[in-house]
């Protein structure tokens, strides 16, 4: 069911939702949480929301979107108001802001959170510098940003290493769950023999394949190459990291399946399809505390070494030494 309330107030919506309570159509006991969506009033609006949805089956919540429209028009807020088939596992609430009301997100979302649940803010597209500084994230226990969905996607992954504080993630982190798992349990099957260096490749435009060269840089301390590959927007290509009895390597040429080659073992093939935004969206709602893996590796981005070969520019360190 959905329900238009246009020319609006948050009072008036919060009355609604009472009235829908009341009789039946909706009931908000059991959410576990409040998602804040910021987006723009375009067709990402639709999307994100449909992503919520599909999380909401796992983590029933109340939705709430900020959709900013364009700020020469005159105040105005159109509400709409989802329950049952067309919310998930969850109510879905859509607050259009134009005028001066497009950059009052907050106040228009702090009337309508659940009492005594977190708050979790997801910017599915284009995020504040500061995620924890915007008034929106100020309210959050959790801000999610996808650096992957920007204009820059480079550009912005380095703007959450210098605005990181706790509670900040962001999905081109958790689109690496299956390749941080792979590659941890290669690392567990003998011989256990300490990684000398690592080569990651990927996409120009890919903050995964970076995130994931930062990771191994912080946690195994070794130099770490960041490679190119040829085609934008296929992500990570491969990983290899060196041994002296032998390389352990996952290469993903098509973005689906991957081969893991080690020695004394056969080579196997593996799912590394690439993942849905709902489904990273359902790993983050799991946990609410801050991701300390992900704050390390961000800071793991500064020692990994980009298109060029690691032995030589510590050759040419020593030179200058």
């Amino acid at each position: 069911m959905i329900i238009d309330l246009p020319s609006t107030t948050t009072s008036q919506v919060n009355k609604k939702l009472v009235e829908l309570r009341e009789s039946g159509g909706a009931v908000a006991l059991g959410r576990v949480l409040t998602l804040v969506i910021a987006t723009g009033d375009g067709t990402e609006v639709e999307k994100a929301i449909q992503a919520a949805n599909d999380a909401s089956r796992e983590h029933p919540c109340r939705v709430i979107v900020v959709a900013s429209g364009a700020r020469q028009a005159a105040p105005r807020l159109d509400a709409q108001i989802r329950v049952g088939g067309d919310a998930g596992a969850s109510e879905v609430i859509v607050l259009r802001l134009y005028g001066p009301l497009a950059d009052e997100g907050a106040g228009s979302v702090v009337p309508l959170l659940l009492p005594d649940a977190p708050v979790v803010t997801w910017w599915p597209t284009d995020a504040p510098e500061a995620p924890a500084k915007d008034p929106l994230g100020a309210l959050s226990h959790r801000r999610i940003t996808d650096a992957a969905a920007e204009g820059d996607p480079i550009e912005a992954l380095h703007k959450r290493v210098k605005s990181y504080v706790d509670g900040d993630t962001d999905l081109a982190w958790t689109r690496l769950t299956s390749w941080r798992a792979m590659l941890s349990a290669a690392m567990d099957l003998p011989p256990h023999e300490r990684v000398t260096s690592a080569t990651v490749t990927g996409a120009p435009d890919s903050p995964s394949t970076d995130l994931l060269a930062g990771w191994l840089s912080a946690y195994l301390e070794v130099p770490v190459r960041r490679l190119e590959s040829e085609r934008a927007g296929s992500g990570i290509y491969s990983a290899l990291l060196e041994r002296p009895s032998g390389n352990v390597e996952i290469v993903r040429p098509d973005g689906k399946v991957g081969t893991l080659t080690q020695p004394g073992q056969p080579d196997r093939r593996i799912s590394l399809q690439r993942r849905e935004v709902q489904d990273c969206l359902s790993e983050e709602l799991r946990r609410l505390d801050p991701d300390e893996i992900y704050e390390v590796t961000l800071s793991g981005l500064k020692g990994i070494v980009r298109g060029e070969d690691v032995e030589s520019s510590e050759d040419e360190e020593g030179d200058e030494q």
